[in-house]
């Protein structure tokens, strides 16, 4: 067999010891020799020397006759001795050794190892019985050292199992039992219990950094009375050191609403049995605020040292904070974990942020000659009215803009249909991806809309392509960004993209002037992701709509560009209709897809519908467009469907979000679908 090396032959070493045994013979033929050449130079000295050679060749017969018999009982003795030691050895060898042919049958055991078999009282005779972690066809076919780690008793082994091979071996040394196969197997246990405990030790006293924020720390203060302020921030501080406290960490104050603490990582697991209570604990504090306190948490673990463990906090927290606070996020170097993110994040009445933003964003524009606005892949009205006013923003400062569509589906064409040349507007305002790949250089600037995600945007190649990337959008961030963003404005409390597009046009340029049809577009994406003002709505939506009533959005046009299709309007019934009530509350369907040209957009209008169902708390619609699954879940306040649809490999907002799903059935989606709603009811995330 390839890779084994051959067993010395055991009559190799015979014939070199019966070799050695004959020098006195050869010696005796030299000897006569000598005595020959001296007599013919001189007789007398040549009988002399017969007379030695005699005595030479007596001694010779009697050592080779005599003395070799007891010579070779010695070296048998000696062989049988260093044998019966090495067994011996082997036999007493405290780490467990077995012997096994191929089929993992056991054909020799030392002491160790019986001892094993009798404490764990394990059923011996075969090493797959004993040891449920070893395969038939791990022994089948090997060639080298395989090491494997398996639990015995209540102990934790580091299993060896070797290839021994049997060319050239003495037969008569092979167990009868091995007789009919051409190798052995053999197999060690080495007990690392104690090393996996030293080591289980280490990491639970490695240190984790933390770091906590207070969400709403100046919105909360003004909902109280202010000489209560400073007893309701005593009140949440104390809970704070409390909570640390009972994990033997430290923590310190670093400003007004921001924390800083260590634990040791042994912790960790208890603070996600838990589901971090402290985010309940500090909301529960309530001395006459009308709003509650709400917090975010950062943890940082894993790193290879204190400071990669605070960046990854750091990071934790701005993740957080971008997937609208009141939650937790652990972050490590093999991926980040979600706890929390019940409440809805409150509106900033301050448009401070937007405006900063904003200038921003017109000193990148004014740095590049050219932009390329894409949103997300099968673009809907609020991507696409995003867009637009991107356009408008880049047409004021007189930059060549175009927009990345590949398909237009049928929600987004009748606004498409009114940016034609006919209209006023460039042959080449919209474009394919791959002709935007052949036009983008270093001064393009790319501007993403209504998508966080690389993987799900227009073309996800521009990403790569882009010297300088901005993004603009209202979903919360899940553990997928896009890296590299010179400019990130996501901020999940806006009910659209379009609201914070409207919002940006207000303060990039002085007195933009839009076009009835650009205005329609961005009204009709607030409206649509609001589903008519019911869903995620603010003062500053109202704000944003009135802004763009004034640019001359028209209510009744935009309303009749949303009518739709006999087939999509009987498709959305049948969806509701046939609608399964799931554990009491949530509500899941199929849209059926034949005839529909998107079914996607009227599975995500069914569940809205399936929401004004009494005692549906919230509903999720499957629907088969292209060989891909697609779930569109919503809920109104009592169901957080983004961390739903986030087990699931999607995301979107607390209240609207949704997934895709690849190479399953319609009925194996379903079935994935309930074993989410399942734990969700089992971690208490239902209202």
């Amino acid at each position: 067999m390839k890779g084994k090396k051959s067993i010395k032959k055991p009559g190799t070493i015979k014939g070199q010891l019966w070799l050695y045994m004959q020098w006195p013979l050869c010696l005796s033929v030299l000897v006569i020799l000598m005595n020959v050449i001296v007599c013919l130079m001189d007789i007398g000295a040549g009988f002399a020397m017969c007379g030695f050679t005699a005595l030479y060749l007596i001694l010779s017969v009697f050592l080779f006759v005599f003395a070799r018999g007891k010579l070779m009982a010695g070296i048998v003795e000696f062989s049988a001795d260093y044998a019966w030691i090495q067994k011996k050895l082997l036999a007493d060898l405290d780490v467990p050794y077995v012997v096994t042919d191929q089929t993992g049958r056991f054909l020799w055991t030392n002491d160790r190892f019986t001892a094993l078999e009798k404490e764990t009282r394990a059923k011996g005779g075969t090493l797959m019985a004993m040891f449920p972690e070893v395969m038939r066809e791990t022994l089948s076919g090997l060639e080298e050292k395989v090491s494997l780690h398996i639990s015995l008793g209540g102990r934790h082994y580091r299993m060896d199992i070797k290839p021994v091979p049997l060319d050239g071996a003495d037969p008569e040394q092979i167990p009868q039992e091995a007789k009919d196969t051409s190798d052995l197997i053999a197999v060690y246990l080495f007990d690392e219990t104690d090393l996996l405990e030293y080591k289980k030790q280490i990491d639970d006293q490695k240190m984790v950094a933390g770091l906590l924020y207070l969400d709403n720390y100046d919105e909360a203060l003004e909902s109280v009375e202010e000489v209560r302020r400073s007893l309701l921030m005593a009140l949440v501080e104390r809970r704070i050191n409390k909570y640390v406290g009972t994990l033997n960490g430290i923590v310190k104050k670093m400003e007004k609403d921001k924390y800083l603490f260590v634990i040791e990582n042994q912790y960790v697991d208890e603070l996600r049995e838990q589901r971090f209570s402290i985010l309940e604990d500090v909301k529960a504090v309530n001395i006459g605020n009308e709003m509650a306190v709400t917090l975010s948490i950062g943890l940082g673990l894993g790193g290879d040292t204190y400071g990669q463990n605070y960046e990854y906090a750091r990071m934790a927290i701005d993740m957080a904070l971008a997937r609208g606070g009141d939650q937790a996020v652990i972050k490590g170097p093999k991926g980040i974990e979600y706890f929390g993110g019940k409440s809805q994040q409150q509106e900033k009445t301050t448009r401070v942020k937007a405006r900063v933003k904003a200038h921003a964003l017109r000193e990148l524009i004014d740095a590049k000659d050219r932009l390329m606005i894409m949103g997300h892949r099968l673009g809907d009205v609020d991507s696409f009215g995003a867009s637009v006013g991107i356009f408008r923003i880049a047409a004021a400062l007189d930059k060549k803009a175009h927009i990345v569509i590949n398909d237009i589906t049928s929600s987004v064409r009748p606004m498409y249909e009114r940016f034609s040349a006919a209209s006023g507007y460039p042959e080449d305002m919209f474009l394919t991806d791959e002709q935007a790949e052949e036009m983008m250089d270093a001064n393009t600037l790319l501007v993403v809309v209504d998508v966080n995600r690389p993987s799900i945007t227009e073309a996800p190649e521009l990403l790569k392509k882009a010297k300088t990337t901005v993004v603009l959008d209202h979903h919360r961030q899940s553990g997928e960004i896009i890296d590299g963003a010179v400019l990130s404005y996501v901020e999940p409390y806006a009910s659209s993209a379009c609201e914070m597009v409207a919002e940006i046009l207000q303060y990039t340029a002085d007195n933009i002037k839009m076009r009835p049809q650009e205005a329609d577009a961005m009204y009709a994406g607030i409206v649509i992701d609001t589903n008519y003002f019911n869903n995620q709505t603010g003062v500053r939506t109202f704000e944003a709509a009135a802004y763009l009533r004034r640019c001359g959005a028209d209510v009744t046009r935009v309303r009749k560009l949303f009518r739709e299709e006999m087939v999509n309007y009987k498709a959305r019934a049948q969806a509701v209709s046939q609608a399964e009530v799931f554990e009491g509350v949530f509500a899941i369907s199929e849209c059926p897809s034949e005839g529909i040209e998107n079914p996607t957009i009227v599975a995500a209008q069914a569940a809205n519908e399936l929401l004004g169902i009494k005692g549906i708390k919230a509903a999720v619609v499957l629907s088969l467009y292209n060989g891909v699954i697609y779930l569109s879940a919503r809920s109104i306040d009592e169901v957080n469907v983004q961390v739903m649809m986030e087990k699931l490999g999607g995301g979107g907002h607390r209240a609207m979000a949704g997934a895709q799903l690849r190479d399953v059935t319609m009925e194996e989606a379903k079935e994935k679908l309930r074993a989410v709603i399942r734990e969700t009811i089992e971690n208490g995330d239902v209202k």
